[in-house]
């Protein structure tokens, strides 16, 4: 395992949602090696804001394009690297989903809130889907 940079450990991503007969589906995206189901998210790019660095990985990872909480709605940490990435999270409205995509390897899909939390394993990342508003 090589060394990372420190700025790897610090990233942001977005949880995606959509709204659909009065209630809310969350965009899942496949991790890289298919085994997990996750957000799209990523280092933060050094000269942007982690905003505009979790839009920019939502269209990379999930080919996705949206309305981005104004704030953070939460951050949680995983391990990778060996160390603790720190992931900034923004809720996004999505607007436009794209037919092509940078990272076509990734499965995405649309899913229920209960779906979701099933499929994500890491714990805080639960808790923060489990905790959006029914009417973001």
């Amino acid at each position: 395992m090589r060394d990372r940079p420190a700025h790897f450990f610090k990233q942001s991503g977005v949880i995606p949602y959509r709204k659909r007969k009065g209630s809310i589906e969350l965009m899942l995206v496949s991790s890289t090696s298919k085994k997990r189901w996750t957000i799209p998210k990523g280092v933060k790019e050094l000269h942007l804001t982690p905003r505009h660095s979790a839009a920019k990985e939502a269209l990379e990872e999930a080919g996705i394009t949206g309305r981005l909480s104004k704030s953070s709605i939460g951050s949680y940490r995983y391990r990778k690297w060996g160390g603790t990435c720190t992931v900034k999270v923004y809720a996004m409205e999505v607007k436009k989903v794209h037919k092509y995509w940078q990272e076509e390897f990734r499965n995405r899909e649309w899913i229920s809130r209960r779906e979701a939390m099933r499929r994500i394993e890491n714990k805080h990342l639960q808790r923060m889907v489990k905790r959006l508003p029914l009417t973001v």
